[in-house]
């Protein structure tokens, strides 16, 4: 399985370092958030990875809401349940939840289909900075804090019309950005295709915190600091 490399179990205990977690964060979608390169001292592990790991352990089912209550740092042990509950949390060894997961209608354990859609699901989400957040920012003269930018997974959910789905896919269908005060809460959906058939739909939202007046040059050098990071990984 693929995310094999990027979590270790010791005594049904998970563990994420920051190095797999960066990893799967920069190899896998594609997201060069500073908030996931191991040495920041406020690392997390990547909610899509946490997204990933839900569903190839615990199934997809045809209607799932995935809740973010909490940041996986360095060091945390996880705990994924088993259970065929239609609700259920990710918790951490010492009982702190992370991630509150609500499931309806039928399951699959169809491996290639789960690795198919958290592949596709994972890369598009990680290309929301700066092809969506940017436009939203513009659009509503605000920006995140240049200094400490901070862009936070808040929620995801998704519902399938079938799962017998071959060749999933994601397509952007609408965005939008509430601003209140100095924080915003961006949601971002899509269609799910399996070929140029529609099977299924679903959104994210994330929260931007420290919004303060849009000026394009400190945005550009945002874009800039984003990019340059991403070539000298690749390299």
């Amino acid at each position: 399985m693929y995310l094999d490399a990027f979590h270790t179990i010791h005594n049904n205990l998970i563990q994420i370092t920051p190095e797999q977690g960066s990893r799967f964060a920069k190899e896998v979608s594609d997201d060069f958030n500073p908030l996931h390169n191991p040495d920041s001292k406020r690392f997390c592990v990547p909610g899509d990875l946490l997204f990933a790991m839900t569903l190839a352990r615990l199934g997809l089912s045809e209607k799932m809401t995935f809740n973010y209550t909490g940041m996986v740092g360095k060091g945390v042990e996880l705990v994924f349940p088993e259970t065929d509950e239609s609700t259920f949390t990710i918790k951490d060894a010492n009982d702190k939840p992370y991630l509150d997961v609500e499931r309806d209608g039928q399951t699959t354990h169809d491996m290639d289909f789960i690795e198919g859609f958290s592949r596709a699901y994972v890369a598009f989400s990680g290309h929301s900075f700066p092809h969506i957040l940017v436009p939203l920012m513009q659009q509503h003269n605000v920006m995140i804090n240049p200094e400490r930018p901070m862009v936070i997974y808040e929620s995801m959910a998704f519902e399938f019309e079938r799962l017998d789905v071959k060749s999933p896919a994601l397509k952007l269908s609408n965005t939008s950005l509430d601003v209140a005060g100095k924080r915003g809460t961006v949601r971002i959906e899509f269609d799910v295709l399996d070929g140029e058939t529609k099977v299924g739909s679903g959104y994210k939202t994330m929260v931007l915190s420290g919004l303060r007046d849009y000026e394009q040059s400190q945005v550009d050098g945002l874009v800039e600091l984003y990019e340059t990071s991403k070539k000298d990984y690749v390299a």
